[in-house]
């Protein structure tokens, strides 16, 4: 289906498999991004605080910072081999979040998830990177990229359905059986590893510099997630809390952020190609600021908050799905080693955010964090626009 997007420039396994990639990446997506909208639901579930749930979270984005490992261990396995890993420790890690009796055990399942969800992110991203020239990845990437949205918009929207009729380790299951039932469609499409280029001594030739200001692009990926997430670990105890939501309506949120997300996605790719990868990331930062500075603002009133949430979901999914492709080329002749550095950055983000956040939210609502976001999202641009001074991608 998304393949008949695509002109026959595109590669023959682009457009046959982009679909599927899609699909799994969907299944992949939710599970992983179930636990912020339902923080507050999980929590009550286990006897613990909310902030008890954020050091959870914060404990298994830590472990983000293995990403520039794992993706130089996909640049040398291949794709086939990362999206199988990825898939069955996502498979692996929500089942033991359903099946979690504590905080601790909570952090190793959401640890196993990330870890899973990373390898297979990688894994695509390593995909991409064989089929595709660097200069048209956005377009590739933006369509693929349509998981992220349609994990919020149909797979979390669903799991919380799922928990509103049950009880949110049900939600997890269902989940569960999603990846498990994508995961036997598409690995047996991957096509098998392509060799990389050797050495003289017969090693793979892999580089192992970033280009010329490419620190400041892993800075600008550091400061838009910890923006993002923010408001990601606390918008559903904020509708819960000041405006008695039950699962089912965060459900029905979540369904419109996804919604938000979908455009983004879709602008990526349609835009970000044109545009060039820094100036559109840079766009998305910005257009967080001010969202999140009205959420700030008028967080009380409940049409307006959740219409600047949404601003600030669709302006972060434009610019992080942008990344996507600058990643890739970080490192030159090593992509997914360069989208593992950005990844890396990203999860760090997140963990450095998700007790500060959860924290601040319990003693003063929404109002700080969202404030947060706004100044977090301002470095971003100011990180990418001064990484694209002499540079047109």
């Amino acid at each position: 289906m998304l393949g008949r997007v695509l002109d026959d420039s595109y590669s023959p396994e682009v457009r046959r498999d982009l679909t599927a990639f899609a699909a799994a990446r969907t299944s992949s997506n939710a599970c992983y991004r179930f636990v912020a909208p339902f923080i507050a639901t999980i929590a009550r579930g286990l006897h613990v605080s909310l902030a008890d749930i954020g050091l959870a979270i914060a404990i298994s984005e830590l472990f983000g910072l293995a990403s520039p490992l794992i993706g130089r261990m996909v640049d040398l396995l291949g794709a086939r081999r990362a999206v199988a890993a990825g898939l069955g420790a996502v498979l692996a890690g929500t089942c033991l979040a359903a099946a979690t009796q504590g905080v601790a055990m909570l952090a190793v399942a959401l640890v196993i998830l990330g870890q899973g969800n990373s390898t297979f992110y990688l894994g695509v991203g390593s995909w991409i990177a064989m089929h595709v020239p660097y200069e048209r990845r956005g377009r590739v990437t933006g369509l693929i990229e349509v998981s992220w949205a349609f994990g919020l918009l149909i797979g979390v929207s669903t799991m919380g359905l799922v928990t509103a009729a049950t009880n949110w380790r049900i939600g997890y299951l269902s989940g569960a059986a999603a990846v498990a039932i994508m995961g036997i469609v598409v690995i047996g499409r991957i096509d098998p590893p392509v060799p990389l280029p050797r050495a003289t001594d017969g090693s793979p030739r892999l580089h192992g510099r970033l280009v010329r200001r490419g620190w400041l692009v892993l800075v600008a990926g550091f400061a838009m997630t910890a923006a993002s997430h923010s408001l990601f670990v606390t918008f559903g105890s904020w509708l819960e809390d000041e405006f008695g939501f039950t699962p089912a309506g965060i459900s029905a949120v979540s369904f419109f952020l996804g919604a938000a997300e979908l455009v983004a996605t879709l602008s990526v790719a349609r835009f970000t190609d044109i545009w060039g990868k820094r100036r559109s990331m840079a766009t998305g930062a910005a257009l967080m600021i001010p969202a999140s500075a009205g959420l700030a603002l008028w967080h009380h009133q409940l049409v307006i908050g959740v219409i600047f949430l949404a601003i600030a979901v669709l302006g972060f999914e434009f610019a992080v799905v942008s990344g996507i492709s600058l990643g890739t080329g970080l490192v030159p002749g090593a992509p997914a080693r360069g989208l593992g550095l950005l990844i890396g950055v990203d999860t760090v983000g997140r963990a450095v955010m998700s007790v500060p956040a959860t924290r601040l939210y319990s003693r003063y609502g929404i109002g700080w964090p969202a404030a947060i976001c706004a100044m977090l999202a301002l470095i971003s641009v100011v990180a990418i626009t001064l990484s694209a001074r002499g540079r047109e991608a």
